[in-house]
């Protein structure tokens, strides 16, 4: 296998929606209310009162009754202001600390690969993380 690969090599959405589904919640930073905030034309306090809770003292896109994120309707309805940990999935630093959470989040997204050398794996999170700051 080349050296040469993207992190759209090891990853392709399936726009399935399984990564907006079940428990943790998305985390939205302040940038990411603010610009949602906007995106639904409401003021910032509005949208954490109706589309947040809280969890550990921080904010998360509340679920739905079917255990999806609050914006999911068979397609994400602020894609164009999603939270950047949407962003940035499923590059996340978890995997630059043990790689073996690529293969544990695999099992849940058929988008990822993981026929890669762990070493590229690593480098593709890296290179992705990098951007989407």
């Amino acid at each position: 296998m080349s050296d040469a690969i993207t992190p759209d090599d090891i990853f392709t959405c399936q726009k399935c929606g399984d990564c907006c589904r079940g428990y943790g919640g998305t985390f939205v930073a302040d940038k990411d209310i603010q610009r949602i905030s906007r995106y639904l034309n409401m003021d910032s306090s509005q949208f954490v009162a109706e589309f947040c809770q809280i969890s550990g003292g921080k904010p998360v896109l509340t679920q739905g009754d079917n255990g999806y994120c609050i914006f999911w309707d068979r397609l994400c309805t602020i894609h164009p202001v999603k939270p950047q940990m949407c962003k940035k999935w499923p590059f996340i630093g978890s995997i630059l600390a043990d790689v073996n959470n690529w293969h544990i989040i695999a099992a849940c997204c058929s988008g990822i690969r993981t026929d890669v050398p762990d070493r590229l794996i690593k480098e593709c999170v890296k290179k992705k993380l990098s951007t989407c700051s």
